[in-house]
C-alpha cells in the first residue's frame, strides 16, 4: 500500500482517538529494562510501511542494524489500516515495541508510551519535536518529514510554456491556463472521490503569512475566511482553480493510484501534495518509460516581502511501547534509523536530524530561495476542538468536496457565500 504522509504535513483526517488502558506490564515492570540499559532482546517494529515489509527494505535495514547491535532481533509487521487497527491494540498491552505514534491525545502519551526524556535535551539534535511531546517530555522521534508544497510534471510545463514557477495565486491560475490552452494535461488534479489528497494543502497553513503559530492564529480568529488568512489562501486557490475549469472533467471519478502514473506521464500537471509523493511519483515515472526527473515540486504560490515559504512537519512518530521488553533495543532502533539508516534520503524525505542536508528533490527550494519552516503545533488542540465543535472537518475531505461542488456549479452558491458560511459556523464556534 502506498504511503500517505500524515502528522503536520499529510493531516489526518481522524479526530484524536481516546484510550484507556494500564500503564503497567512486563516490560515496566523490570527495573532493569530501561532505554539506558544493555541493547539487546527481541524487538517488533510495527509499521504502516506495509511496501516496505513487503520488498524486504526493512529486512535490510535489519541486516545493518545488526552490524551494530548484534544482540537485537527486529522483526516487523506491516498494517494497511494502521491508524484503525491501532486504536484496538492499544486498548491491550500488546502493540508491538517500535510503532509510529497514531492519532491519539498527547495528555495520553505516559499512559502507552515510553517517555526518552527531556524534549530540551533533544532540541540541538532533531527537528519535528512538538508532535510527540507533553508538557516539556519527548515520547517520539520522527521518521523523516516533509515538506508542503505542488508536485508537477516538469515536460508539461515546458509544453505549456510556464517559464517560470508561480509564486502567487494570479501566477499559478495563469500557469494551469496556458497548461489547459497548450497541452492535452489536465491542469490540477484535486483527487476529489478519494478525498484525503483534498487535505494535503492544509499543510500550508503558516506559509502564506510566514506565521509560526498559524494553528492557534486560526483558532482564535471568529473569522478565518477572510482575504489576507492563510485558510482563505488555501481553499481559495482550490476554488479559484476549479472555478476557472482547470481541473478533472468528473471529480466524482477520480483515482489516486492512477492519478500518480497519470502525472508521472504527463496526463497531469499538478497535484497540491506534500514532498513524500515525488518518489512515488518518480517511481511511477521510471515503470512507465518516463524519467524521475520529469517530477518536479514546488512551494505553494503565495510570497511574503518576496519570499516564500514552506512548511516541514514530521511524519509518523517512533515511540517505544510502555509494554516492551527491550526498551533500549527499541531505543536503539529508533536512533539508528532516524541517523543511519538511508530512509528519509531514499524516500526523498526531510531528515528530522538536523545536520543532515535536505533531500535531493528539495535541491530546487533551496535555489529558488524558499525558506523552510516549522509551526508551533500546540496550536493545533484547540483548532481540532474549534473545528468539532463548527462541524468543520479541517483535517478530512467533506467541506472541501463542497467547496469542488459549489465551486463546478453542482451545488448552489458562490465563494463569498461559501466563505462567509464557513465564517459563520467557524465565529459562532469561537464565540460559543
Amino acid at each position: 500500500m502506498a504511503k500517505k504522509a500524515l502528522v503536520g504535513v499529510v493531516l489526518t483526517a481522524a479526530a484524536a482517538v481516546v484510550l484507556s488502558g494500564c500503564a503497567g506490564g512486563s516490560g515496566a515492570d523490570d527495573p532493569s529494562n530501561t532505554i539506558d540499559g544493555e541493547v539487546k532482546g527481541d524487538i517488533k517494529v510495527v509499521t504502516w510501511r506495509t511496501d516496505l515489509v513487503s520488498d524486504g527494505t526493512f529486512d535490510k535495514y535489519a541486516e545493518a542494524f545488526n552490524e551494530v547491535y548484534p544482540d537485537v532481533n527486529v522483526t516487523f509487521e506491516g498494517i494497511t489500516d494502521y491508524a484503525g487497527e491501532m486504536k484496538t491494540r492499544m486498548s491491550t498491552t500488546n502493540y508491538g515495541d517500535v510503532i509510529g505514534i497514531p492519532d491519539i491525545q498527547s495528555d495520553q502519551y505516559e499512559q502507552f508510551l515510553e517517555p526518552l526524556g527531556q524534549t530540551t535535551d533533544f532540541e540541538d539534535t532533531y527537528r519535528f519535536l512538538g508532535s510527540s511531546a507533553y508538557e516539556g517530555t519527548q515520547y517520539g522521534i520522527a521518521f523523516g518529514g516533509n515538506a508542503n508544497g505542488v508536485v508537477y510534471n516538469k515536460k508539461v510545463f515546458e509544453e505549456a510554456g510556464v517559464t517560470a514557477l508561480p509564486t502567487t495565486e494570479d501566477e499559478w491560475l495563469d500557469a494551469l491556463q496556458k497548461v489547459k490552452d497548450n497541452t492535452e494535461a489536465v491542469p490540477m488534479y484535486t483527487n476529489y472521490k478519494d478525498g484525503w489528497p483534498l487535505t494535503q494543502s492544509f499543510g500550508n497553513l503558516g506559509s502564506i503569512t510566514d506565521d509560526v503559530e498559524a494553528p492557534a492564529t486560526m483558532a482564535a480568529d471568529p473569522a478565518p475566511w477572510t482575504e489576507g488568512t492563510d485558510v482563505y489562501a488555501i481553499d481559495g486557490l482550490l476554488f479559484d482553480t476549479v472555478a476557472a475549469g482547470l481541473t478533472e472533467a468528473d471529480p466524482l471519478t477520480t483515482n489516486w493510484e492512477q492519478s500518480k502514473v497519470d502525472l508521472a506521464t504527463g496526463k497531469i500537471a499538478t497535484m497540491t501534495l506534500g514532498s513524500w509523493a515525488i518518489s512515488q511519483m518518480q517511481a511511477a515515472a521510471e515503470d512507465n518509460g518516463g524519467s524521475a526527473d520529469d517530477i518536479g515540486f514546488f512551494a505553494f504560490p503565495a510570497t511574503v516581502d518576496g519570499t516564500q515559504f514552506s512548511v516541514v512537519g514530521g511524519d509518523y512518530n517512533l515511540a517505544i511501547s510502555k509494554h516492551s521488553k527491550a526498551k533500549a533495543a527499541a531505543w536503539a532502533w529508533i536512533q539508528w534509523v532516524a541517523a543511519d539508516s538511508g530512509y528519509t534520503e531514499a524516500q526523498g524525505m526531510v531528515s528530522s536530524v538536523i545536520d543532515k542536508p535536505l533531500p535531493e528533490n528539495l535541491t530546487a527550494f533551496e535555489e529558488a530561495g524558499v525558506e523552510l519552516m516549522e509551526v508551533d503545533r500546540a496550536g493545533e488542540a484547540p483548532l481540532r476542538e474549534i473545528g468539532d465543535s463548527a462541524q468543520i472537518d479541517l483535517y478530512g475531505p467533506l467541506y472541501r468536496q463542497k467547496l469542488v461542488d459549489i465551486a463546478r456549479g453542482a451545488a448552489a452558491g458562490d465563494k463569498e457565500s461559501a466563505f462567509a458560511e464557513l465564517n459563520e459556523k467557524w465565529g459562532a464556534a469561537v464565540n460559543g
